[in-house]
C-alpha cells in the first residue's frame, strides 16, 4: 500500500437515478472483511458529509435533478481532495454516484491550477451531458461536461429556468472558474452507451475512446502504451473507475446503469496499474457500486475491492 494513501469516503448518491450507491463503500468493506483483508483498517480515511436525505425532497428541476445539493456535495469533495493533496497525500476517492467526480477533478485542479491535467475515464458512459441535453436529468451523467464547462447548446433539447442555469454555472466553477482539463487530455476506456448529443461532442472535440473491441483486437498493452504517450505532456493524471465499465453479464448487475460487453476485472486492473507506474497519477476514484441491484450477492463490491486491493496493495 502507498505510504501516503488517504481514503476519501463519499457516500453520496444524489446524482444518480437509482438509490443504493451510497452503500457501495460499505459493501466493499464487507467484501474486505470476508476476505480477511485489513485494507480499510490500514488506510487512514476521512468521511465527506452527504445530502442523501434530500433524495426524498420534491425535484424542482427535472433537467438537473437536485443540482443545488450536488453543487454542495461536489464542493465538499473538492475541498477534501484539495486538503489531502496539500499534505502530499494520495487521495483514493470512494464515491457513491459518479456526479461527485466533478468535485474530485475540481479539487485536483484547484490544488495546482497551472498544472496540465490528464484524465483517464474508465466507464461505460461518456458522462458528457449537460442539463440542456440530458434525457434523464441525472447529474451522474454530466461530470465530464461540467469539468470541461461545455453546455453543448447546439444539441439542446431543453430550455432551462434561470435558477438551473445559475446552479449549473456554480457546478462548472467549483474549484476553479476555468475548464479543469482540455478535451485532448481526456481518454475514455470502455465507453459504449452514449446518446447523440454526447457522440456529437466526442466527434467534435476529437476525444479518444478505447473501446473494449478495439483493445481486444489491437492488444491491451498496445492501447495503454499509446494512451500513456498521448498524456505524456500532462503534469499529472486523474483516473476514475466506474464499475459499469465492467461486463455486467460476467460480473453482476450491481451498478446503477449496467451495460453488457464490458471489461473483465483483469483488464481493469491492467489499465489502472499501468498508468500508476507512470508516477504521474495523483488521484484515483472508484464509483457506482450499488449492492441493492446486485444479482449475485455482493459480487460487484467484491470485484471492485479485488481491483482496488490489486492496484494499491
Amino acid at each position: 500500500m502507498k505510504s501516503n494513501l488517504k481514503l476519501i469516503n463519499n457516500r453520496s448518491d444524489i446524482g444518480a437515478g437509482t438509490r443504493g450507491a451510497d452503500m457501495g463503500i460499505d459493501a466493499m468493506e464487507i467484501a474486505a472483511i470476508n476476505l480477511k483483508s485489513d485494507f480499510f483498517n490500514r488506510a487512514p480515511s476521512i468521511d465527506v458529509k452527504t445530502h442523501n436525505e434530500t433524495i426524498y425532497n420534491k425535484v424542482k428541476s427535472s433537467f438537473a435533478r437536485r443540482i443545488g445539493f450536488v453543487v454542495e456535495q461536489c464542493s465538499r469533495v473538492c475541498d477534501a481532495v484539495q486538503q489531502v493533496l496539500s499534505k502530499n497525500e494520495f487521495p483514493l476517492v470512494l464515491s457513491g454516484d459518479h456526479s461527485s467526480a466533478l468535485g474530485t477533478i475540481s479539487g485536483v485542479k484547484a490544488s495546482n491550477p497551472d498544472a496540465r491535467l490528464g484524465v483517464v475515464w474508465i466507464d461505460a458512459h461518456a458522462d458528457l451531458h449537460s442539463p440542456y441535453t440530458s434525457p434523464s436529468g441525472n447529474i451522474h451523467g454530466m461530470p465530464v461536461a461540467a469539468a470541461l464547462q461545455e453546455d453543448n447548446i447546439d444539441m439542446r433539447i431543453h430550455e432551462l429556468d434561470e435558477k438551473t442555469i445559475k446552479q449549473w454555472g456554480e457546478l462548472k466553477n467549483i474549484g476553479t472558474n476555468t475548464p479543469k482539463f482540455s478535451p485532448e487530455d481526456l481518454i475514455y476506456f470502455g465507453v459504449r452507451d452514449t446518446e447523440t448529443a454526447e457522440d456529437d461532442l466526442i466527434k467534435r472535440m476529437d476525444i479518444k475512446n478505447y473501446t473494449v473491441s478495439e483493445i481486444r483486437y489491437r492488444g491491451l498493452q498496445n492501447c495503454i502504451r499509446e494512451a500513456i504517450e498521448k498524456l505524456a505532456h500532462c503534469d499529472s493524471i486523474y483516473i476514475t473507475f466506474d464499475v459499469d465499465s465492467l461486463d455486467c453479464d460476467f460480473v453482476s448487475l450491481g451498478t446503477g446503469t449496467p451495460v453488457p460487453f464490458g471489461f473483465n476485472p483483469t483488464e481493469a486492473k491492467n489499465i489502472i496499474t499501468e498508468f500508476l507506474k507512470t508516477e504521474k497519477v495523483i488521484c484515483v476514484e472508484f464509483t457506482e457500486i450499488n449492492p441493492l441491484l446486485d444479482n449475485k450477492g455482493n459480487k460487484m463490491a467484491e470485484t471492485a475491492f479485488d481491483i482496488l486491493n490489486f492496484c494499491f496493495k
